[in-house]
């Protein structure tokens, strides 16, 4: 393979380019995925962060043919840059707005909000907006119809587990969601941070799997300790898992035990968790 490098444009495709930004870290793995989408005329998915230099990079490649700006979700590393590029080029801003939250894109104005399943005629290509709830509440994929590309951002992303925080991030919600993606046709998935990721299917399946396990470790941890708080529960379930780690999975051990509540199989006294019953 070759190097994700920040801010330089590699064509994936005939209708697709890819930019990263420059906002590395452990919850962006390389950088934000910029996607540069179309012909004659282009739509940009996910602008990213509000960067001077990615925002300067991505004029740079779409070289006055941008005319749309899609975001799949307004959390900060993938919608902020839409306001200057707008600014730029005057193109039409499509999403759903914000929710409430700090790690939320407030700013994120769009004019035109997708239904599920909407098509969007955009110039030389088709893009279909799939409501995929779960990571955020306002998430949307876009499939490319003509060549079966889907625009994942943080729904499926490549290398890592996406991290579900409540009360936006839902448990239950994100595994429908991926259960929905099977019934879609994609050829190949292109995610918000990371490399293409082929044979789509299989990798919503091993998804899948690998979240009804770790909610199996999460009842099995608990029939073990008996009552535990999140913190005392999160060493126990994630004990494959850097300490270093530990935070941001203690946001998704509160969407499975949210999730397992919802389901009546677990709940929450005084600040520790407990099987109900009827779980064991």
């Amino acid at each position: 393979g070759y190097d994700l490098v920040p801010g330089v444009p590699k064509r994936l495709d005939r209708f697709v380019t890819r930019i990263i930004a420059p906002n590395p870290g452990a919850m962006t793995g390389p950088g934000t995925n910029t996607y540069l989408v179309g012909g004659d005329e282009l739509a940009v998915i996910d602008p990213g962060p509000d960067i001077a230099s990615h925002i300067e990079a991505i004029l740079a490649a779409g070289a006055g043919r941008i005319r749309w700006i899609l975001a799949t979700h307004t959390h900060k590393d993938h919608s902020p840059a839409a306001i200057a590029l707008r600014a730029a080029t005057g193109a039409q801003v499509i999403g759903r707005p914000a929710p409430a939250g700090a790690s939320q894109d407030a700013g994120f104005a769009p004019q035109r909000q997708p239904a599920d399943g909407e098509r969007l005629a955009l110039g030389a290509v088709t893009l279909r907006a799939l409501a995929t709830p779960g990571h955020a509440s306002n998430h949307l994929c876009y499939l490319l119809e003509e060549t079966g590309m889907l625009f994942t951002g943080d729904h499926v992303m490549q290398g890592s587990t996406v991290v579900i925080n409540p009360p936006d991030g839902n448990m239950r919600t994100y595994l429908a969601s991926l259960e929905r993606l099977l019934a879609e046709n994609q050829a190949i998935f292109a995610p918000g941070h990371g490399y293409l990721i082929g044979a789509p299917a299989k990798e919503v399946r091993k998804l899948i799997r690998h979240r009804l396990a770790r909610e199996a470790k999460v009842v099995r941890s608990l029939a073990q300790l008996g009552r535990a708080t999140p913190e005392e529960l999160v060493r126990a379930v994630y004990d494959d898992v850097q300490a270093r780690l530990h935070p941001g999975a203690l946001r998704s051990l509160a969407a499975h035990l949210d999730k397992l509540a919802a389901e009546g199989r677990a709940h929450c006294i005084e600040g520790a968790w407990g099987l109900t019953d009827a779980a064991h």
